[in-house]
């Protein structure tokens, strides 16, 4: 059975009395080529354990099994449950769990699963309505995985791997690339997916540091400058840094001095380096 084929999707929509929620993002995926593309590009290991989000009729998730040592699906609508019972029952290396992932301890499931695993993937086809909320809960979780392998809006993807300098460049770019490293996988037409979006979807691997790239006094401290930096982005560092809570005027020009950063520059002209070098240096005066 081809569990991405439009005619089996309807079928099993039939048989269930099931209908695809709009306020829960859920458009299934057609396309073989761009799952096959999905799993391959998440370096999935026959030893490794597989979180995915968001499994659907588990289209992905059948093809993740075949790789992996086990897969654990988390699934928020419980219309789908009996659903994955059937179009996984012959995978006995599945596990599907009914939980909204955002209420989620993703490391206590990998506890759970014990520790005879050479690795953690995550993977999933994100809603796009909650792909932000959900992708910095996973690093800010510090959920202990390899890599997050997953499809999103192209415009939140351009946005996570832009370069400072650029319009998509902003706090979401620096956010996710201190944790992570990002690699584009594929971009992905609208026209694959059952029904069809509005808009195209991107693939990106997210690999997470186990060093992060830069050092930094505080991560508070940094998230809160890089808040405030882009919060409002058209005006110079000097003023936008002012919302940083007990910190002066003449105190942010002191620390953009010590950092060596021209205090007419805006947040979108900084690179990761060059924030963290500004925050430890705020930090110092807080």
């Amino acid at each position: 059975m081809k569990l991405y084929a439009p005619s089996t999707i309807r079928d099993i929509k039939e048989r269930y009395g099931f209908k695809l929620s709009k306020s829960l993002g859920q458009n299934f995926l057609t396309d073989k080529n761009i799952i096959d593309r999905i799993v391959e590009s998440a370096g999935i290991g026959p030893e490794d354990l597989v979180i995915e989000i968001g499994p659907g009729i588990g289209v992905i998730t059948r093809e993740a099994a075949e790789y992996a040592k086990k897969v654990v699906a988390v699934e928020i609508d419980s219309n789908l449950i009996p659903i994955l019972e059937e179009t996984l029952g012959d995978c006995d290396n599945v596990e599907v769990v009914n939980r909204d992932i955002l209420k989620t301890d993703v490391n206590e499931i990998i506890r759970n699963c014990g520790e005879n695993f050479s690795g953690v993937k995550v993977i999933g086809n994100l809603p796009y309505y909650i792909t932000t909320p959900i992708i910095m809960k996973l690093l800010e979780d510090g959920v202990n995985a390899d890599s997050i392998t997953i499809m999103m809006q192209k415009e939140v993807a351009d946005r996570i791997k832009a370069a400072p300098g650029t319009k998509a460049y902003g706090a979401l770019s620096v956010a996710v690339q201190y944790y992570c490293t990002v690699e584009a996988v594929v971009n992905v037409p609208k026209d694959v997916f059952v029904p069809q979006p509005k808009v195209d979807s991107t693939v990106l691997r997210l690999r997470i540091m186990e060093e992060k790239s830069v050092e930094l006094a505080d991560r508070d401290v940094f998230f809160s400058c890089v808040k405030a930096g882009f919060g409002q982005r058209r005006k110079t560092l000097l003023n936008s840094l002012m919302g940083i809570e007990n910190i002066t005027k003449e105190g942010v020009r002191q620390a953009l001095e010590a950092a060596g950063i021209d205090p007419s520059r805006r947040a979108e002209t900084l690179n990761l380096e060059e924030f963290a070098r500004l925050s430890n240096e705020i930090y110092s005066m807080l």
